[in-house]
């Protein structure tokens, strides 16, 4: 068995607790972060915002049914140095980056609070599936953590109790490791079920959520310690159906195909108003940190006329 199997690292455990009405996703992302990392130079802030969103991005896009969704997750500034945080998931692919000003970054410390990253910031949280409406919730960037904003995000636009617990950290040997939990109360215990009667005070929740609550960030960090057996020392009270979920993946679909398509829905005068004294449009993808020059004759040859 692999190091990423035993550590699962990369991939999300997926449970219920079918007699408290409760499911959750554990993950614990590791090389897929180093590679994403890879890509850019962040200060340790930065990198530990960014891994902490994209644990987030993955545990709420496995949530996805199908192969044909994707989910964004967005934090804007309100004022603070972080100016802008991006992440996706889809068909197990996760990208993230961030935009932000240096040197206010370097002035707020090792451990800063979100509103110090954002000030008065907001979260979009997208699910976007070929077969449903497209739908997106916005609330304010509040809280201790990314992991509680999206918190409000679910008691707000979706009505649904949920419990969110995200840790990071570098480790020597494995480089950047971080691991969250997603904990949801579901009314009758099942997924779709008409969630009128949905109670944050309910018994069942109550007690699941007091007993989530207790995961240090240690465990949820440590790669010794396999997701499973997280989920047997919080649960190891009631009955826990596990599953594996899909190993996710760094992924960019930048390319200079995708680009030239894109590109070639512009006027042929604006194309040529983009492009260097060489006829070369250069695209910059902020995910992946690389520069594309793209010539006007592949932009032409994807439907623009030269």
């Amino acid at each position: 068995m692999s190091a990423t199997q035993e550590t699962w690292f990369d991939q999300p455990l997926v449970f219920t607790i079918a007699d408290r009405h409760v499911r959750g996703r554990l993950i614990r992302l590791g090389p897929v972060l180093g590679t994403v990392m890879a890509a850019h130079s962040y200060p340790p802030v930065a990198e530990k915002l960014l891994a902490e969103a994209l644990v987030l991005t993955a545990l709420l896009g496995s949530t996805l049914k199908g192969e044909d969704g994707q989910l964004t997750l967005q934090a804007q500034t309100g004022g603070g140095p972080i100016e802008l945080l991006v992440c996706d998931y889809k068909d197990g692919e996760l990208r993230g980056y961030l935009k932000f000003d240096a040197e206010r970054l370097a002035e707020v410390g090792a451990d800063p609070t979100l509103f110090a990253l954002f000030g008065e910031g907001f979260l979009a949280i997208t699910f976007d599936q070929a077969s449903a409406e497209r739908y997106q919730g916005i609330v304010p960037l509040e809280g201790a953590s990314i992991g509680e904003a999206a918190e409000h995000y679910f008691e707000q636009s979706e009505q649904i109790p949920s419990l969110i617990k995200i840790a990071a950290r570098h480790d020597a040997e494995a480089g950047c490791v971080a691991g969250g939990l997603l904990l949801q109360h579901l009314p009758e215990g099942e997924v779709g079920r008409d969630r009128l009667h949905v109670r944050h005070d309910h018994p069942e929740w109550a007690h699941a959520r007091t007993i989530a609550e207790t995961l240090r960030d240690a465990e949820l960090t440590d790669p010794a310690t396999s997701l499973e057996t997280l989920a047997w020392r919080l649960f190891h009270e009631d009955e826990v159906r596990v599953e594996r979920g899909r190993f996710v993946s760094r992924g960019c679909r930048c390319s200079i195909d995708y680009f030239a398509g894109v590109l070639s829905k512009f006027p042929e005068g604006e194309r040529r108003e983009m492009a260097d004294e060489a006829g070369l449009v250069n695209v910059d993808c902020a995910f992946c940190s690389r520069i594309f020059p793209i010539s006007l004759d592949e932009i032409a040859a994807h439907g623009g006329s030269a």
